[in-house]
């Protein structure tokens, strides 16, 4: 049929995602100069799906999910787009965005001993929101209080809310964090590093709860962390970052199935290995991210990439879409390509002296 490919008449046109970030910059003054922490980052998020966001401690994941919700310091300027189901943040006044916080939008943060408040009872901590952003009476709040921490599975969940955050074991205060970003219903949520300093138990129910809440609040979520291995199972599309921007994204069986971007395949190479041998060593990426107030021309992952060419040092690869469609990553010379190869068998013939080849770090040996 000649139409078949096109939407029937009447039909509902396709959900508007929930986020969109277009070419969204954050610098920072400071003084040894501008710090361009993120750099023209573009993506969406649809209602109910989960972005996984990737990188390395420096390369401007958190930066990024403060940026969206407006939480970034006086010294720092945002420019480009980010639309919350329409609407523009970077136009919405602070007073305005205080309204959405917790309401629309919330954070679970790091590290929850700072997060939350040391002199202030826990039952206290969640009310807060709750009185803050609706019209219902302390007893309600103190009941919802109450379910939320139940819902989030902390034991004896009446007792703990008369607690103060040092009386609760590091995971107790991650889940406290959860609850207390759910309390008032956001639809978008922001789990920044939410498993750092928690042992490997505790990251996996820290974790599970996280995905059980997103599905059953059917909420968006963006899973900000440096563990390819945390998102594997639990984001619907992973965006790696990298120097403070996108050098690969795609749907996340796409990218564990055709990983492109050497820096993507250097963050699954080290996560530590099951079947390896006891005492087997890590592998560790070469070399340490660049300074973000002297970036360096071309590609930013150059001096580290062990497929890098002169190319490379001198013009910055766009990110692109290259064939399945969603897949997109900023590379010349990609990993499982001809080109890639080729590349980097010149680069280990360089290491071993063999004159003529170009070295990793672009100089010819």
């Amino acid at each position: 049929m000649k139409n078949a490919n096109r939407r029937k008449k009447g039909a509902a046109p396709p959900e508007a995602p929930m986020l969109e970030v277009a070419d969204l910059s954050t610098t920072f003054t400071s003084d040894r100069g501008f710090v361009r922490a993120v750099n023209n980052v573009t993506f969406t998020v649809q209602r109910g799906k989960t972005l996984g966001i990737v990188g390395e401690s420096g390369s401007g994941k958190s930066v990024l999910s403060r940026s969206i919700m407006g939480l970034t310091p006086n010294n720092a300027t945002r420019t480009g787009s980010v639309k919350f189901e329409g609407r523009e943040l970077l136009a919405t006044g602070a007073n305005e965005m205080r309204h959405m916080w917790g309401a629309q939008m919330a954070m679970v943060f790091q590290d929850p001993m700072t997060a939350l408040n040391p002199v202030m009872r826990i039952g206290r901590q969640i009310t807060e929101s709750l009185l803050h952003h609706t019209d219902i009476g302390k007893g309600a709040a103190n009941e919802t209080a109450l379910a939320l921490l139940q819902s989030v599975g902390i034991p004896e969940a009446e007792r703990r809310l008369r607690q103060y955050p040092h009386e609760l074991s590091g995971g107790m205060r991650q889940r406290v964090m959860i609850a207390i970003a759910l309390a008032c219903g956001p639809k978008l949520l922001f789990a920044d590093e939410p498993t750092t300093a928690l042992d490997v138990t505790v990251q996996a129910q820290i974790l599970d709860l996280l995905q059980d809440q997103q599905r059953e609040r059917f909420m968006a979520m963006i899973l900000v962390t440096h563990d390819l291995g945390v998102v594997a199972g639990r984001a619907d599309d992973i965006a790696v970052m990298y120097a403070g921007r996108i050098v690969e994204k795609a749907p996340t069986r796409t990218l564990f199935r055709e990983m492109r971007h050497p820096y993507s395949e250097a963050l699954l190479e080290s996560i530590p290995k099951l079947e390896a041998p006891n005492h087997t060593r890590l592998a560790a990426i070469g070399g340490r991210p660049p300074d973000l107030v002297n970036l360096p021309p071309g590609c930013k992952f150059a001096p580290r990439c062990p497929n890098v060419q002169e190319k490379c040092l001198k013009e910055e690869p766009p990110l692109i879409e290259h064939g399945t469609p969603g897949h997109e990553y900023a590379c010349y010379f990609p990993v499982g390509s001809r080109e890639g190869a080729e590349a980097r068998a010149r680069n280990v013939a360089a290491s071993r002296n063999v004159p003529g080849t170009v070295a990793a770090g672009g100089g010819i040996a």
